[in-house]
């Protein structure tokens, strides 16, 4: 979020410096860790209709935006594949029954398509062999994460934004100096708990513990997101450029940022071995674990607070596990309210946007 801003604003014209307590490559940033998947559909099994709504959003906006760049990111639009074991059909039809429902009160979203064997064969042949079956979530999408920060950092560079890398920042400290800003943008993620404790008590800010594997498996030749569907450990499988995958499911309440646990590893190294018999010759390139900002109600927020002879402060925080789906979404609304006060954007997206009344943002400005 932050480098998003720092890009737009800078683009509209505004003098925008950036502050950063780890280094240029996001190193300390969960963004380095996601998976990057751009799936309303398939995230509206486990999450409120509102985050639906701005990965809806955020998918034409992703486009737009990453056109705009001077460095390529991969980015594509073939749909999600989800798959299952015939022990699951089970819990199968009960995930397609919902995400048939959620379509029905969002009429956005594409319907989901049952694939028999013959039609999985056609959109994803590698795996015709161990399945028979399929479920297809079309216009779903992803992108390269690690490249998009990359790319944001050299349009940096190319503006010549001000970027103090390995530099930790104070934004109450910031926005009472005499330096000119007119706004302070909090985006630290975990780093701002102690911000919106203070602002609200019932604003508790959590990380939950994500884990992921990187893989070079060129036997494997998957052309979309693939998710397994298992009681236990329901995987995801990103593929990106040049043969390289990303695997994760875990999700632990817990700030824990040790190293990945061996029945992590073993469990999802397992679970994607059932998917493609070519990731047993894959060669494992990380293990990487990262925590998610989470508030309390697992739903994303922008705070405003405006005091006299000070910067505006705005915090943005709580994207939890869908960043990179619903991130655009929240760059539209935080560039209305910078611009006017208040977002139609944000309303009708449901995005909880609140002032320093603790009164709803649109109502008070």
């Amino acid at each position: 979020m932050g480098r998003l801003l720092a890009v737009a604003l800078a683009k509209r014209g505004a003098q925008v410096e950036l502050f950063e307590k780890g280094g240029s490559d996001a190193n300390l940033a969960a963004a380095r860790i996601a998976a990057a998947m751009l799936a309303p559909l398939a995230e509206s099994a486990i999450t409120e209709d509102n985050v639906v709504r701005m990965g809806v959003h955020s998918l034409p906006r992703w486009k737009q935006l990453i056109d705009e760049l001077a460095k390529p990111v991969y980015f594509q639009q073939n749909g999600t594949l989800i798959l299952w074991h015939r022990q699951d059909t089970s819990d199968a039809e009960r995930f397609a029954s919902h995400l048939a429902r959620n379509c029905d009160h969002n009429l956005a979203l594409s319907k989901p398509i049952h694939l028999d064997s013959q039609s999985l064969a056609e959109i994803e042949p590698s795996v015709a062999e161990r399945f028979t079956q399929g479920l297809y979530l079309p216009n779903e999408g992803q992108l390269d994460n690690r490249q998009l920060l990359e790319a944001l950092l050299v349009e940096l560079t190319l503006m010549k934004v001000p970027c103090h890398w390995n530099q930790t920042a104070d934004p109450e400290q910031l926005r009472t100096q005499k330096n000119g800003y007119d706004w302070v943008i909090d985006c630290r993620g975990l780093g701002a708990k102690a911000s919106w404790e203070h602002a609200s008590s019932d604003k508790d800010l959590r990380g939950v513990r994500g884990e992921v594997i990187r893989l070079y498996a060129p036997e494997v030749k998957l052309r979309r997101p693939t998710r397994l569907i298992h009681p236990r450990y329901p995987i995801y499988i990103a593929p990106k450029e040049d043969d390289v995958y990303v695997v994760g499911a875990t999700e632990i309440e817990s700030e824990d940022l040790s190293p990945m646990s061996v029945r992590s590893a073993l469990e999802l190294l397992s679970a994607v071995y059932t998917v493609h018999s070519g990731f047993a010759e894959a060669r494992i390139l990380e293990m990487a674990t990262q925590c998610r900002p989470t508030l309390k109600d697992n739903l994303p927020e922008i705070s405003v607070d405006r005091k006299p002879n000070q910067a505006g402060l705005m915090m943005i925080n709580g994207l939890y596990r869908h960043g990179f789906m619903i991130s655009p979404a929240i760059l539209d609304c935080a560039l209305e309210i910078l611009d006017a006060g208040a977002s139609s954007t944000a309303i009708d997206l449901g995005l909880q946007v609140t002032a320093s009344s603790n009164e709803e943002l649109s109502t008070c400005a």
